[in-house]
């Protein structure tokens, strides 16, 4: 009779637990609507904020053209120069202190606390997200751990329900993890942010389940050989247990989720990246597949991951959104840098479909336009055999075309201009570099675009845009700067303010501000210099201090400091985009940081480097 009462209660301990357990999922689904009704609200207001200031501007340029045309008809304002500055000989000077925003003291101190960003970790010097980022990912933590240990026999005759319940933890953030592994998913229209945005989490996610199957796996085995009442442990031999197929399928569940972990580390993926994408994609599917077996009660999560990984890759990226091309190459001045170029027709946007064809369904490649920051998956099968199946990510460092349509008063765009600014590493890069000495054209493959219009939505709706570019990172802040200074800005007024100056005048609405810190002056070619004039005409304050290489890093963190300061004087509220360098991007998030614990309106958006 207590062996059979033991084993009752054993038995409704365990699905007490799964009951328990399969809650998670609508917290998590809870958490995701409020942060989607936040990020809603906001782009309702920042999108609010950017059509009343092209309005404003259309007007203003409307007078401004119609005053030009009567009265100062011929006069030309030359446009200023880009300002290539010695930052050691800046003067030091005199600021008005930045005015006092409504916030409490308490809100700001909060907000900028948040915003902060510590230093690496010493001895393995490992770079850490901002405390808002920290705070989040620990929230989360501490919700798994809430589910491991809530209502926990903490007995060791009920041990097993704590081995089962970290198997049950791993099971149920199953769809989580592919989720944020996917590149088309919701949370990307939730949340206004990438899978690449979202990548640290899933990281995380990644980490948590590693540890839970760490745990569950010896766990069940000191069960099994030592903790259990002998009574039960002499109901099963050792052979008979350790080949029993649940055991074996859950082994190489075990063995395939820990070896997607240790390749998916960053110096793994630094050091052989294209390992890390074919043992990813392979061990993904692999380690369901054993999952399944091992463990009915992880059926429902494993057939939802599995639907999520297939929809992923084969329906969405080798069907709607790939595309053939033959791009052009061009190598430039430092001779370890590329440009893939390809241009096309725009075709027509597909027709409007039957209500009972899904619009989910029709083609989304890159060929209809993209967003300034989207990035696209390249394949160049011609390098060889190895390289069919690699799909290497690269920032579109070219105007977009996508943004155009956004305007109301302008028409559609009917051609597309996309560069890859590709600066060469081992493996892919340097293969498609040495084939770029012998050829000037290559087919290829672009599957995409991916990204997010959080940055540009941010900085729209900002009176003044500061944008800071380290290196390669001109390649997401110039499109972003083009796109500013050519929404709304050629209505009214037309070509003759643009070579008037007039536009310029009209564009003191927004500030727009862009730093770019190269290491040498032959990265300065990147971007033609036709180009970077035409957004100088256009009212872009545009720094490019001397190259690091000879005259080491500038004080990127008192002129970013300055500009926030400037802004805030003048009653602007600021946005900031930088890309970089680790040690750049965390310069400029605290500066702004420090900006916003004295009550100033600023927001901050990292587009970091790496995957």
């Amino acid at each position: 009779p207590e062996k059979l009462r033991y084993i009752r209660e054993l038995i409704a301990a365990i699905f007490e637990a799964r009951k328990i357990v399969a809650s998670y999922n609508l917290v998590v689904v809870v958490l995701i609507l409020l942060i989607a009704a936040l990020h809603w609200r906001q782009r309702r207001s920042d999108l609010s904020k950017w059509r009343q200031r092209v309005a404003a501007t259309a007007d203003v340029e409307g007078e401004a053209s119609s005053s030009s045309s009567s009265t100062i008809q011929g006069t030309l304002t030359p446009p200023d120069a880009a300002k290539v500055l010695d930052m050691e000989r800046l003067p030091l000077l005199e600021r008005k202190p930045a005015r006092r925003a409504a916030t409490s003291h308490i809100s700001s101190t909060v907000s900028s606390w948040l915003a902060y960003q510590p230093p690496p970790l010493p001895l393995i010097n490992r770079s850490l997200p901002s405390n808002g980022t920290s705070l989040f990912v620990t929230c989360w933590v501490a919700l798994n751990v809430f589910f491991h240990f809530y209502r926990l026999p903490l007995r060791w005759d009920f041990f097993f329900v704590f081995a089962d319940r970290a198997g049950l933890i791993f099971i149920v953030n199953l769809p989580l993890l592919y989720l944020l592994a996917a590149k088309n998913q919701p949370l990307r229209w939730l949340t206004g942010h990438s899978y690449e945005a979202l990548n640290i989490f899933h990281r995380r996610v990644g980490e948590l389940m590693c540890l839970e199957a760490a745990i569950h796996f010896p766990s069940m085995v000191l069960w099994e050989f030592v903790i259990a009442p002998d009574w039960i442990r002499e109901l099963t031999a050792p052979k008979e247990y350790w080949t029993h197929p649940i055991i074996l399928f859950g082994i190489a569940a075990f063995v395939s989720y820990e070896l997607l972990y240790f390749t998916s580390l960053g110096s793994f993926r630094q050091r052989w990246y294209e390992l890390f994408l074919a043992t990813h994609a392979f061990l993904q599917a692999a380690a369901l597949v054993f999952l399944y077996f091992h463990y009915p009660t992880s059926r429902l999560f494993v057939v939802l991951s599995l639907l999520i990984f297939l929809v992923d890759r084969f329906v969405w990226r080798f069907w709607l959104r790939r595309s053939h091309v033959t791009a052009d190459l061009r190598i430039l001045d430092d001779g370890e840098t590329f440009l893939v170029s390809v241009d096309w027709d725009i075709p027509p946007l597909p027709q409007a479909r039957p209500w009972w064809k899904p619009s989910f369904l029709q083609r989304h490649s890159v060929v209809y336009g993209w967003q300034p920051t989207d990035h696209v998956f390249l394949t160049v099968p011609a390098l060889g055999r190895s390289f069919d199946l690699q799909a290497h990510p690269f920032t579109i460092a070219s105007a977009a075309p996508g943004t155009v349509t956004e305007a109301p008063d302008r028409p559609a765009p009917t051609h597309a201009w996309l560069s890859l600014l590709v600066r060469v590493h081992d493996g892919f890069t340097a293969e498609l570099l040495r084939y770029a000495n012998a050829h000037e054209r290559v087919p290829a493959i672009l599957d995409g675009p991916y990204g997010s219009s959080h940055a540009l939505e941010m900085l729209r709706a900002s009176g003044c845009a500061i944008l800071v570019a380290g290196g390669s990172g001109i390649a997401v802040t110039f499109p972003l700067v083009w796109a500013l200074l050519h929404d709304g800005r050629e209505g009214a007024a037309g070509s003759e303010a643009v070579n008037s100056g007039e536009v310029k005048e009209a564009g003191r609405r927004q500030q727009v501000r862009m730093l770019w810190v190269a290491h040498s002056r032959s990265h300065q070619s990147w971007i033609p210099e036709q180009q970077l004039d035409e957004l100088i005409a256009r009212g872009l304050d545009l720094v490019i201090p001397q190259p690091t290489a000879e005259a080491g890093r500038p004080d990127v963190t008192g002129l970013v400091g300055g500009w926030i300061e400037d802004a805030v004087v003048d009653g602007r509220d600021v946005g900031v985009v930088v890309s970089g360098p680790d040690g750049l991007n965390r310069s400029v998030r605290n500066v702004c940081a420090g900006a916003i614990s004295t009550g100033a309106e600023v927001r901050v958006c990292v587009e970091k480097f790496g995957w």
